[in-house]
C-alpha cells in the first residue's frame, strides 16, 4: 500500500528546498549528488599515470559509470562483459513485435531520492515517468485479492478498514521500534549529527533482528492477520513477506529514504542508460581527444570477453585472464559483478581479498526474482464494465501465485505490456521449472479467477518473455539482501575502497556494485559504489580531489559506518 508511512516534517529553508532527500544514508551519509555535480569535478590523477590502463569487471551500470568516470580522469579503463551491456538494467523487446514495445526484466522503477542516478539519467538526455505502483497517483485502479476476496480500489480509502488498519500499525511500528520521523527529517536535512547518532543506535539494538520479529516486537502488530495481510499488500510496490527473513535493517534503509514512493520508470527502457554512457563522449574530459567514448576505447567498440580468472602478479598488479585466453596485468583493477561470481565462474586467487573479506562474499544473501511479460493489443484494463462502472482489470496484488500484476501503456491507441507476475524468493521458486509458455498459462488462469469476464489471452499480440534472476548464470540471484547478524559483512565489502590501512599484496582490487553497497536491489547503490571505487583507484595513483570537493575518502573518517564489535 502506498503512503503508508508516516510523513516527515519538511524542513523550511531555500537550501533544504534545494536538496532532495537522498539514499545516501543512515551508513554512510555521503551526498553523491553534490559531489558529481560540483564544477570542479571528482578529482584527477598524476599526468605521469594518463593513459594507464585500468581494468573494469562487468559491464553493468556501476562498471560503466566506474569506467566512464574513470576515462574523464585520463585513465584507459578496459572494460570486460561475459554477457551484454547493462547487467541488471536489462530491456527486452518482444519476438515478432513493435521493437518499441519493451519488458523491463531488471531494474523497472527508481525513487526521486536515487539522485546520484538521477545525475547520469540527466547525463545520457533520458526521460521519465510515474511508474504504475499499486494505489499510486497515477495508476488507475488497483485490484487487492486476498483468501479469495477482491477489493477495487483508486486510494486506500476505498479498502476495507483492516488495510487501513494495517497501514496505521506499520506507521505506528515504524515510529515505535525505529524513530521513523526523526531519521526520516535528519536523512532530507543531511545532518550527518544527528543520522550518526540514531542509527548507531538502531544498528547496535536491531542487527540481529528479523524483519518479521521486528513486526511481531511491535504492539501495533500483535495481530497475526495484520502481519499476515502486510506480508502480502505491504507498502508502496507490494508484498513483503518474501522479505521477513531478513534484517530489518535492509528495510529501514528503503523507508527512511523514500526509496518505494513515488516512483518512475524510463520512458524506452532502462537499458538505454548504459548503453548510452557506453557510446558518449564526455564534453569535459582529460587526456584523450574530445570526442573520446568508452566505445572507442575498445577496439570493434564492444567490451572485452568474460573473466575467466583474477590472480595477482609482483609489483602489486593484478591479472585478468578473459574467455579468450588473453592474459593482461593491470596495477588497479575494479570488480563491479555479482560478487558470487568470485566464488565460482571466475578462478580468484586467495590473495586477491583479505581473508575476513572472503568470508563476507561467501556470506551475501541473494534474493530470488521472477518476471513475465506479454504484449497485448492496446490497455483494454481501462475499458469500463457497464454493470460496475470500474475498469475491467487494475493494478493487482494477490496470494495466489502471480503476486503482482502491472499494467503498462504508452497511450489508449497503442500496444501496451502486462507483467503478468512479479515474484521474489520462495514464490519466484514456483516458476523456476516451467518455460515461459507455461507460466503464462497458470498466471492467465490465476488472474481468470480474479477477473471472470475478461478474456486476457484474446488481446495477447505476441509470446512471452519471462526471466528467473536466480537461474541467470552470471547473477545467479537478483539482488543481495542481508540476513540478520550480517551488518559487518556488508561494512567489510563497503568499506574495502578504503585500501591504505590494508598491506600492500591486498590492494588495487577494488569491489562495486549494487551488492556491495548498502542499499542492494536498486540502481543508486550500483552507482554510489561506483564513485567510490573511481576515488579508490585515483588515490591509489597518486591522485586527488579539489579541496572544495572532497571525495567519499577523504572524508570517509567522519562519517564512517558504524563498526560493531568482533568477539
Amino acid at each position: 500500500m502506498t503512503s503508508t508511512v508516516p510523513t516527515a516534517v519538511h524542513p523550511a529553508g531555500e537550501e533544504t528546498a534545494r536538496r532532495p532527500i537522498t539514499m545516501f544514508g543512515p551508513d554512510f551519509p555521503f551526498a553523491y549528488d553534490d559531489f558529481l555535480g560540483h564544477p570542479a569535478g571528482l578529482g584527477q590523477v598524476p599526468a605521469t599515470e594518463h593513459g594507464t590502463e585500468v581494468a573494469v569487471v562487468g559491464a553493468g551500470l556501476s562498471g560503466l559509470v566506474t569506467a566512464y568516470e574513470l576515462m574523464k580522469m585520463g585513465l584507459k579503463p578496459v572494460v570486460y562483459e561475459a554477457d551484454r551491456l547493462g547487467g541488471r538494467l536489462r530491456t527486452e523487446t518482444f519476438p515478432g513485435c513493435d521493437p518499441a514495445l519493451t519488458a523491463e526484466m531488471g531494474a523497472m522503477r527508481f525513487p526521486p531520492s536515487s539522485t546520484a542516478l538521477r545525475h547520469y539519467i540527466d547525463l545520457a538526455g533520458l526521460q521519465t515517468r510515474p511508474f504504475p505502483n499499486p494505489l499510486a497517483p497515477g495508476t488507475p485502479s488497483t485490484v487487492v485479492d486476498l483468501k479469495g476476496e477482491s477489493h477495487y480500489a483508486r486510494t486506500i480509502d476505498d479498502l476495507p478498514q483492516v488495510y487501513r488498519d494495517v497501514a496505521a500499525a506499520w506507521a505506528d511500528c515504524l515510529e515505535e521500534g525505529a524513530d521513523f520521523t526523526a531519521m526520516n527529517r535528519a536523512i532530507r536535512e543531511r545532518d550527518v549529527p544527528r543520522i550518526r547518532e540514531l542509527w548507531a543506535a538502531l544498528v547496535e539494538r536491531l542487527d540481529n533482528q528479523t524483519f518479521y520479529g521486528f513486526l511481531c516486537d511491535s504492539a501495533a502488530f500483535r495481530s497475526f492477520r495484520h502481519r499476515e495481510i502486510f506480508g502480502q499488500v505491504g507498502f508502496g510496490t507490494g508484498g513483503w513477506d518474501t522479505d521477513f527473513p531478513n534484517s530489518i535493517l535492509e528495510i529501514l534503509r528503503v523507508v527512511y529514504t523514500e526509496a518505494d514512493d513515488d516512483h518512475r520508470g524510463i520512458v524506452g527502457g532502462s537499458r538505454q542508460l548504459p548503453l548510452r554512457l557506453w557510446e558518449r563522449a564526455p564534453g569535459k574530459i582529460v587526456h584523450w581527444a574530445q570526442g573520446t567514448s568508452l566505445a572507442a576505447l575498445h577496439g570493434g567498440g564492444a567490451p572485452r570477453p568474460a573473466v575467466t580468472r583474477l590472480g595477482r602478479a609482483p609489483g602489486e598488479r593484478i591479472t585478468v585472464t578473459d574467455s579468450s585466453g588473453d592474459v593482461r596485468t593491470y596495477r588497479a583493477a575494479v570488480f563491479t559483478a555479482q560478487s558470487w561470481m568470485l566464488l565460482s565462474k571466475i578462478d580468484c586467487a586467495d590473495e586477491l581479498l583479505p581473508i575476513d573479506h572472503w568470508t563476507a562474499v561467501e556470506r551475501t544473501h541473494y534474493m530470488a526474482s521472477a518476471k513475465l511479460f506479454v504484449p497485448v493489443d492496446r490497455p483494454f484494463w481501462l475499458d469500463r464494465d457497464e454493470r460496475t462502472g470500474r475498469d475491467v482489470m487494475s493494478m493487482t496484488l494477490t496470494d495466489r501465485m502471480t503476486r503482482g500484476t502491472y499494467l503498462l501503456d504508452d497511450g489508449p491507441d497503442r500496444p501496451a505490456v502486462i507483467c503478468l507476475s512479479y515474484t521474489w524468493c520462495d514464490d519466484s521458486l514456483k516458476w523456476l521449472p516451467l518455460p515461459a509458455e507455461e507460466r503464462m498459462e497458470v498466471m492467465l488462469k490465476s488472474l481468470g479467477e480474479i477477473y471472470p469476464g475478461v478474456d486476457i489471452r484474446k488481446h495477447v499480440i505476441g509470446p512471452p518473455v519471462a526471466v528467473s534472476w536466480e537461474d541467470e548464470p552470471y547473477f545467479m540471484g537478483a539482488f543481495k539482501a542481508n540476513l540478520p547478524g550480517h551488518y559487518r559483512y556488508q561494512r567489510r565489502l563497503f568499506t574495502h575502497f578504503m585500501q591504505e590501512s590494508l598491506p600492500a599484496g591486498k590492494r588495487g582490487l577494488f569491489l562495486a556494485g549494487d551488492d556491495i553497497s548498502w542499499t542492494a536491489g536498486w540502481a543508486e547503490g550500483a552507482v554510489q559504489t561506483a564513485l567510490n571505487a573511481v576515488w579508490g583507484v585515483m588515490r591509489h595513483f597518486g591522485g586527488a580531489t579539489d579541496p572544495a570537493n572532497p571525495g567519499p575518502g577523504d572524508v570517509f573518517d567522519a562519517i564512517a559506518p558504524v563498526e560493531l564489535p568482533e568477539d
